[in-house]
């Protein structure tokens, strides 16, 4: 059977949040509690891309024949409000 998760009340959680990540990078699953109700769990992110190289998307990405035109440019720079 599996070990219950830690639990950690939110001041506990805000004071040791450098502990409790470093639990959770060794592997462990953090329960965070509020009032003495589970309302969060923090768990570790393994990443599953790992680019080591440039033109590791090479063949995996498609871009438009307009992607770099004057038009496209000008397009993005008014939807961010710099045009």
């Amino acid at each position: 059977m599996a070990e219950a998760a830690a639990q950690f009340n939110i001041h506990e959680a805000k004071t040791q949040l450098s502990r409790i990540v470093s639990r959770v990078e060794a592997g462990e699953e953090i329960v965070i509690s509020r009032d003495g109700q589970p309302v969060a769990k923090v768990v570790r992110l393994d990443s599953s891309v790992r680019r080591s190289k440039r033109g590791s998307l090479r063949g995996k990405i498609a871009f438009a024949d307009d992607w770099d035109s004057a038009e496209t440019n000008e397009a993005i720079a008014r939807d961010f409000g710099i045009a």
